[in-house]
């Protein structure tokens, strides 16, 4: 095949039909459905397929495009760096410059005690590091046996071994012979299933207190940390109550528990604080990020590593081999430098706190007040859920096991709004730049798909 020679859109469908497999894809699914769709361009929230279709992106590309697509200074910021520096390594006692500024300014963003920074490509490259360091750790501090890691149902920390073992989504382990040994999962603070008529405190404080009761069954001895996302993403924007952190603070303290907070999806403005952690007072030990520290522009992930830990790593462990090829490459991170000054300069995570992010949960609210498949409307800034339910009353679902959600996403891809299709429910993380105008479209496109499969069901 020439390379150089232009293909048209049929030619560039085929081609990624015969040889592109697919992430999270029913590659023969999608053959049925006469494939990809195929996306041109990107600008703001919008994205432009190859039939010139406008869609407004209600999921950021994969909850990631935080300042919007088409951001020049992100695309500059890139070509700078590759002029200057294509590439070099942080091994062999080296550094370049966009390496150490992000080190620094990630250090100065996050929360107190949290000062050194490790560089990777991914969320589950991160997570991955992770669970290597806190081994490393406890072995160092002469305590081998807690190597045991605690985490939720419905949580999401990436696709290797190991970070899907930290995961809690069943159908990823059931591919690959998983959960990896050493790896535990307790009930989410998932309230709308869960709560049974607590009120949301004191079903946050039962909820916490599942990882203690698994650190005594397991024995503190053995437990080596306890990992979770602010909030759920991929399991579900499951939101936990306010008295849901706090109280794991105290469990992870009281049996000596390295904390590890997942701030793949919750960093960098999406819930109106820089990150999940200083929403929720949560006190963690490692801080995994990626996703919005390039908006998604170019792949970089970053572990930040606290204080007593990375004191014992520096001054007891010796080299720590590990680490990979780009690890730290410049030119993510000097477009992680551009996209952290564009977000302080437009001020996007105060607009997301007291602007934007209210603004979208009362227009769903609104619009969608008693909808008969609307159990619960659910967001923190911006990110948020709407559960789907066949009785409103008794929250009783629909059969199929979270068909009614893919249905519903389907009506909102053919409505041309994109929002993810989790359980029976439509989540939604729009770019932080998002407009009251594009918000209120956003919102007609998702009634209408919500009605359109409520049609379907026989429901409206």
């Amino acid at each position: 095949m020439d390379t150089h020679s232009p293909l048209g859109p049929d030619a560039l469908k085929a081609l990624d039909g015969r040889h592109h497999l697919h992430p999270f894809t029913d590659t023969k699914a999608l053959a049925a459905e006469g494939g990809a769709r195929l996306i041109v361009r990107g600008e703001g929230v919008w994205l432009t397929d190859a039939d010139g279709q406008r869609i407004l992106d209600g999921m950021a590309g994969l909850w990631c495009v935080n300042v919007g697509y088409g951001r020049a200074e992100l695309a500059e910021a890139a070509h700078r760096q590759l002029l200057d520096l294509s590439f070099y390594h942080g091994f062999f006692k080296t550094t370049t410059e966009p390496v150490a500024r992000l080190a620094g300014k990630l250090a100065e963003l996050a929360p107190p005690g949290l000062s050194r920074a490790f560089f990777a490509n991914s969320g589950s490259e991160a997570n991955d590091t992770i669970v290597r360091m806190v081994r490393h750790y406890w072995n160092l501090k002469g305590r081998p046996g807690k190597k045991a890691f605690i985490s939720r149902t419905h949580g999401y920390h990436g696709t290797t071994m190991a970070s899907t073992s930290l995961g809690g989504i069943g159908v990823m382990h059931g591919q690959g012979d998983l959960p990896l040994p050493g790896f535990h999962h307790v009930m989410p603070p998932y309230a709308f299933d869960l709560a049974r008529g607590l009120d949301p405190e004191a079903f946050g404080r039962l909820a916490a207190r599942a990882v203690e009761e698994k650190i005594l069954e397991l024995g503190p001895e053995n437990v080596a940390a306890f990992i979770g996302e602010p909030i759920q993403g991929a399991g579900g924007v499951i939101i936990p109550p306010d008295s849901y952190w706090p109280e794991i603070n105290r469990i992870c303290r009281e049996h000596d528990i390295l904390l590890i907070a997942d701030e793949v999806i919750c960093g960098f403005g999406r819930l109106g604080h820089w990150f999940g952690s200083q929403r929720y007072g949560i006190e963690p030990d490692f801080m995994t990020l990626a996703k919005g520290i390039t908006s998604g522009y170019l792949p970089l992930s970053a572990v930040m590593v606290g204080d007593r830990v990375a004191e014992t790593l520096i001054e007891e462990g010796g080299e720590f081999y590990h680490g990979f090829t780009y690890s730290g490459h410049p030119v993510p991170c000097a477009v992680a430098l551009a996209n952290i000054d564009l977000i302080e300069r437009e001020t996007l995570v105060e607009r997301v706190r007291t602007d934007i992010g209210p603004y979208l949960r009362r227009r769903f609210e609104e619009a969608l007040e008693g909808h008969p498949l609307v159990g619960e409307i659910r967001s923190e800034g911006l990110i948020g859920a709407i559960e789907i339910v066949k009785d409103r009353r008794t929250r009783e679902r629909w059969p199929g096991d979270g068909k009614v959600g893919l249905m519903a996403r389907d009506h909102c891809f053919r409505n041309n709004v994109i929002m993810r299709g989790i359980r029976d429910s439509l989540v939604f993380a729009p770019p932080l730049t998002l407009s009251h105008a594009e918000a209120d479209e956003m919102v007609a496109r998702a009634r209408l798909s919500l009605d359109q499969t409520a049609r379907d069901l026989g429901a409206l």
